[in-house]
């Protein structure tokens, strides 16, 4: 496998994933680096063209140099925009996980950085019999965490750190990300949670209502890219 992978999770659904995954893209290609992205399974999928088209895939596809197939990126669409798991259920998918590693080579024999977006928070299942964790073990994947920033979220993070490297997997950044443009006390939770996760602070992300509004924000260090 030609290229390093990094797998996005998060402390929960909603609270950013695309938004810091496409930040992330774009961070690395200002490196040098060829990055592309990938969601291996989304559910919450619209009919585009006789296709299934997921609008988060869709975003990192637009992120990604060079530009990957759709198919690669997003092997598993699936309409309903619930847990996938229950979407494979209701479509009637077997997820076929040897499917969701081919493309997954496939993006790597092109790319320096393959940046894997889960689903939903680190102990969701991405389908039957496979776990984020499977995931990151089987591609070498570090982790990148993102944190929404709102209450409750330092006990969302730490619980999360500490899963991700109870399952082996090796934890190498965190992203916060405003999803709540009221939260007063973003900043001192940015503090707090710096202080409490075992892993660097990439960036903080301002709140966005359209993920292809946001700006370029994250700013890597070299040492950090050339860790993974």
């Amino acid at each position: 496998m030609s290229a390093r992978s990094v797998l996005v999770t998060g402390t929960d659904t909603g609270i950013g994933k695309t938004h810091s995954s496409v930040a992330l893209l774009h961070a690395l290609r200002a490196t040098g680096l060829r990055a592309v992205g990938m969601k291996p399974i989304a559910s919450g999928c619209e009919w585009v063209d006789g296709r299934w088209r997921n609008e988060d895939a869709l975003a990192l596809q637009a992120a990604s140099d060079p530009r990957p197939d759709y198919a690669d990126i997003n092997p598993v669409a699936l309409p309903e925009p619930t847990a996938p798991t229950l979407a494979a259920i209701a479509a009637g998918v077997t997820v076929d996980i040897a499917d969701l590693y081919a493309a997954h080579a496939r993006l790597a024999s092109k790319a320096d950085v393959v940046l894997v977006e889960g689903a939903g928070g680190w102990d969701a299942p991405l389908a039957e019999g496979l776990e984020h964790q499977d995931l990151a073990r089987h591609i070498g994947a570090a982790v990148v965490l993102v944190v929404g920033l709102k209450l409750g979220c330092l006990s969302h993070a730490r619980l999360t750190a500490r899963a991700i490297e109870a399952d082996g997997c090796r934890l190498v950044g965190w992203i916060g990300n405003r999803i709540d443009p009221d939260f007063a006390r973003a900043d001192d939770y940015v503090g707090l949670l710096t202080d409490a996760l075992p892993a660097p602070c990439l960036g903080v992300l301002p709140f966005v209502a359209d993920v292809r509004d946001l700006p370029a924000t994250l700013s890597l260090d070299a040492e950090w890219v050339a860790s993974l």
